[in-house]
């Protein structure tokens, strides 16, 4: 005991008391008042009992509630992983870089116009080596105005094989590579191409590692981004789904969509 607590940074005067504390407790004998485990006077078993305090300063007796355990199955574990409220990344290997918003799908990460430009402008570039802007509009939507350096991919089978046949991946193994989705309103088409693209990627990969851990939805899409920002825009134009010179267009697309 005198080796276990003694410490040449306290002084004796310090050590004695607690070292005869020690010995005096070592020597005393502790009884115990708790009965055996599961046993009661009448020899039936019953519930371990917690002591409530009353109001009236009694107390009370409440029979603990015991739980079986349960084993958890990979399918289980994964998605509670990916449910998680911790804001990192899919691969669960860091913190979102992007400040996000909240948007109409919980599920997915929204980020601003503002940050958008951000990105476009270079405010991450010490951070982010490659960011994919994805329009997934369709084409004669794509070709009436477009964010600048944006990919368009309209159909599920394009996006996969532009990003996951050949995945896109850092020299800088420090940096990041992000991938923004939008449409003209992000409310659908550009959500489920973002879903579509994760589910691609945790198939063609052991959990939790991804391709493209870090995916993001453009809130308010092409509609809210090209007012604000027309100058990132080319050509500097906004061509609209339901456009009346594009309705067979629109059709034809529709039917290869599905």
């Amino acid at each position: 005991c005198r080796q276990l607590f003694r410490s040449p940074s306290m002084p004796s005067a310090v050590i004695r008391p607690i070292l005869k504390r020690v010995e005096r407790d070592r020597d005393t004998p502790v009884k115990s008042k708790r009965q055996k485990s599961g046993a009661s006077p009448t020899g039936q078993e019953e519930p371990v009992a917690w002591l409530m305090p009353r109001g009236g300063g009694g107390v009370s007796r409440q029979k603990a509630r015991l739980l079986r355990s349960r084993s958890c199955s990979h399918e289980e574990i994964e998605n509670l992983l990916d449910n998680d409220c911790r804001e990192l990344i899919g691969d669960f290997s860091k913190a979102y870089l992007l400040q996000t918003v909240e948007g109409k799908h919980q599920d997915l990460k929204y980020i601003s116009p503002d940050i958008m430009v951000a990105v476009l402008t270079g405010q991450f570039s010490s951070l982010i080596e490659s960011c994919i802007i994805v329009d997934c509009r369709y084409p004669y939507e794509y070709e009436g105005g477009h964010i600048k350096g944006a990919v368009n991919l309209p159909l599920e089978q394009d996006a996969e094989e532009f990003l996951l046949k050949k995945p896109i991946v850092p020299f800088d193994a420090s940096k990041r590579v992000i991938v923004i989705f939008h449409c003209e309103f992000s409310s659908e088409r550009g959500p489920r191409m973002c879903r579509f693209i994760r589910e691609k990627d945790r198939a063609c990969n052991e959990y939790p590692n991804l391709h493209y851990p870090e995916l993001y939805v453009l809130k308010g899409g092409y509609r809210e981004f090209f007012p604000q920002y027309q100058s990132h825009c080319e050509p500097q134009d906004y061509r609209p789904m339901h456009h009346a010179d594009f309705k067979e267009d629109l059709r034809r697309f529709r039917l290869k969509s599905r």
